[in-house]
């Protein structure tokens, strides 16, 4: 008698917690609806492109220990991630490149878009 309640809770419990699975679709791939800013003209490293980076990166990539070693926060180390590919590569989730950010929403494809315009511009210090 007590194995049959045992097991009947066993699989009662099992199905509530598979029932609650909850997929919050905005954190896991962003908010692709955002409307497109408008990038006609150059992006701003210091009006687009750092925010962006503070919201996404900075938590995690500024300090005495960033994560994975890579150093960002300033002009200079955002632009060296840009000219060797690690930071488009990641925000794109490119293969052979880790998706980032971790444990955040990704950025929208307009947001990638707009940062892949300022790498190709030169990443310049506007």
């Amino acid at each position: 008698m007590k194995t049959k309640l045992f097991l009947l809770l066993l699989i009662t419990g099992s199905i509530l917690i598979n029932s609650c699975y909850y997929d919050k679709e905005d954190l896991l791939y962003g908010n692709s609806k955002a409307p497109c800013a408008d990038t006609t003209s150059n992006i701003s490293y210091n009006q687009y492109v750092v925010p962006l980076l503070r919201q996404y990166c900075y938590s995690c990539h500024t300090g005495s220990f960033p994560s994975g070693g890579i150093v960002m926060g300033s002009y200079a180390t955002d632009k060296a991630i840009g000219q060797n590919g690690k930071l488009y590569g990641s925000i794109n989730y490119s293969p052979g490149y880790s998706p980032m950010p971790k444990g955040m929403a990704r950025f929208t494809t307009c947001q990638v878009a707009n940062i892949k315009k300022w790498i190709d511009a030169g990443m310049p210090n506007n």
